[in-house]
Order: structure tokens, then C-alpha cells, then sequence
């Protein structure tokens, strides 16, 4: 009896001692920002309690030209949006299912050091809200998807992102900042089949999906939509990749990776060409541009990229440079 006295009462002290810590820390609400958006480098030098809201809303958005497609989002975007706190920071977090929404929804952050990565404690049934609270400890790139059984369906309908989890010290300076997230989907038709598709289970499981995009949709990155840049800048990709099943092979075509931050740590590869981000994973890529044009992003599946949507643009204006790349014709 009294070895159980003393389990509760190291339990209690456990929990009363993160709750007064979290409430010793200043509080703020995260800055969440929409792809390919990223929110401005943290620059404060000590952790915080971060709020962080979303809202699962399931909605039909364009897939492609003439193409729609019901998905299930996080705030109604594909990918959901980035979330940028700092290593340290105390971490509340709150799901908010619509009341129109039609099924169950929750959230696993692969940043999260607790049982599915916060999934149970935001099980969140249509008109509820959830919450949680996490330590970020480890510092690094983290995909976020929903958990809900049948969890690759809520995964391939949409439900995914990426929170940084900034090291202590912050990154280096970079002059661009973008988000990037690869991610496949199934539809019962073909690819550009006009009007509303719906998901294909037989395809999913054979792995044979009809588009392989950036940023949940085929032209998302393209003419108008691409990123930008300017000669001479340090450009910071984070790239996330939601599968559900497909490893990505993320390549810039005319550009070296200077440094790669490989599956989303803070361990680095030097003057890289493509990087292997698994499904589930993420990798940070920086380089800078040199010559002005028109850099093409690709999964170098190749395939992928030219015949089922897998292609972005990042446009560089600046002066030429002919000791680095001249057009002879």
C-alpha cells in the first residue's frame, strides 16, 4: 500500500511540476503559415508556452484544372500549415473538428514524445474540441498526419504537414524560406479526368496512384504560383513528403544542394544532387543561386514530375553570371 502511495504521489508531482513549469513560461500563439509560406525564423533565446490551433474541415478542392476531389484537411488546406516553435517550448495544442464534418478526426506529430504522438488524447468526434500538451525536445523537421483508423486513408485523403522544431541556437540565415510537401493521390478515374473524383482502395493498395504533386495540387508551383528568388540568395527548402506510400527522390534541376539536413535532423550532407525523403519523412535542402532562369522541382521519378503533377518552379531574377553559366548558341 504504501509503495502505491508513493507511485501516486511521484505521479502527481509530475504532473503539478509540468504544469507550473508551463505556466512559468511566457504564452503565445504559434504563427502557422500556408504552404509554400514559412513563418519568420524564432528569435527569441528562451522556450514558451506556444498555442497551436487547427480545425479538421473535409471540403472538395481542385486537385488539378477541372479536377476536384473531397478532401480532409487540417484548416482546410493541403498540406496543412507549417508550424514553426522552438526546442524547449511547451506546446499546447488544440483540434477542432467541424461540426459539419461527417467522421472522426486527430493528429499525430512525429515531434511529439508521448503515446501516437498525441493521436489518443485528440481521438475529436464532429463539434469537439481536443487538446494536449507537449514538450518539443528534439529539434528537426516532423511530418504531422491524422491517426485515424483506417489511418492511410485519412493520410491519402489530405491530412498531413510539417512542424520545425527550431534548435535552441536557430539555423543559419538564409534570404528565402519555402515550404514544400510531396504527397500521392488515388482517384477512381485517370489523371486529368474532369469533374469530382473519388478515392480508388484498389489502387491505393496496389500503390499505383494517378498524381504525385507538390503542395496538394498537379500546377501548385507553377508560372504564377512558383517560389522565387534572386542571385545571390540563400534559398532554405523544407520538404516533407505524406506518402502514403511513395519515397521521394527531391531534386532542384540546375542546382547543387549545398548543405542537406537528411530525414529532417540536424545531421548534414554536403554539395548534394537529389535526396531521398521517405513517406513520412522530411529533409531541410540550401543552396544558393548563382544565374538567374527558371529552376524546374522535380521527384526524379521522372515520371512522376512530367505525367502525374510532381513539378515546380523556383524563378530567379538577377544579373547573369557568365563565369558560372553561359548560353553559347
Amino acid at each position: 500500500m504504501k509503495q502505491l502511495f508513493k507511485i501516486v504521489s511521484c505521479f502527481i508531482f509530475l504532473i503539478s511540476g509540468s504544469s507550473l513549469f508551463a505556466q512559468s513560461l511566457p504564452k503565445i500563439n504559434a504563427i502557422i503559415t500556408t504552404a509554400p509560406n514559412v513563418p519568420v525564423p524564432i528569435e527569441r533565446n528562451y522556450p514558451a508556452h506556444v498555442i497551436v490551433n487547427f480545425e479538421v474541415k473535409e471540403l472538395i478542392k481542385e486537385l488539378d484544372n477541372g479536377v476536384q476531389y473531397p478532401f480532409w484537411t487540417y484548416d482546410g488546406e493541403v498540406p496543412g500549415k507549417f508550424v514553426r516553435v522552438r526546442e524547449g517550448d511547451i506546446v499546447e495544442f488544440y483540434l477542432k473538428n467541424h461540426s459539419s464534418n461527417k467522421l472522426p478526426h486527430n493528429i499525430d506529430l512525429h515531434a511529439v514524445t508521448g503515446p501516437g504522438g498525441g493521436a489518443a488524447a485528440t481521438a475529436t468526434s464532429p463539434g469537439q474540441t481536443t487538446s494536449f500538451r507537449f514538450k518539443a525536445l528534439n529539434p528537426g523537421l516532423y511530418v504531422y498526419h491524422c491517426a485515424t483508423p483506417p489511418v492511410p486513408l485519412h493520410i491519402a485523403n489530405g491530412m498531413y504537414g510539417l512542424i520545425l522544431v527550431e534548435p535552441a541556437g536557430g539555423f543559419p540565415k538564409a534570404d528565402k524560406e519555402y515550404y514544400i510537401f510531396q504527397s500521392e493521390f488515388y482517384i477512381e478515374k485517370s489523371f486529368g479526368t474532369k469533374g469530382l473524383q473519388s478515392f480508388s482502395q484498389e489502387k491505393a493498395l496496389k500503390e499505383t496512384p494517378d498524381y504525385v504533386v507538390f503542395n496538394g495540387a498537379a500546377g501548385s508551383l507553377i508560372d504564377t504560383k512558383a517560389i522565387t528568388a534572386t542571385v545571390g540568395d540563400k534559398v532554405r527548402l523544407f520538404v516533407g513528403n505524406g506518402g502514403p506510400n511513395m519515397v521521394s527522390s527531391f531534386h532542384v534541376i540546375g542546382a547543387v544542394f549545398d548543405e542537406v539536413y537528411p530525414e529532417g535532423g540536424l545531421n548534414i550532407n554536403k554539395n548534394v544532387q537529389t535526396t531521398l525523403i521517405p513517406a513520412g519523412g522530411s529533409a531541410i535542402v540550401e543552396f544558393t543561386v548563382k544565374v538567374p532562369g527558371t529552376f524546374i522541382l522535380v521527384d526524379h521519378s521522372i515520371f512522376r514530375a512530367f505525367n502525374k503533377g510532381a513539378i515546380g518552379m523556383l524563378k530567379v531574377d538577377g544579373l547573369k553570371n557568365p563565369e558560372v553559366f553561359f548560353d553559347m548558341k
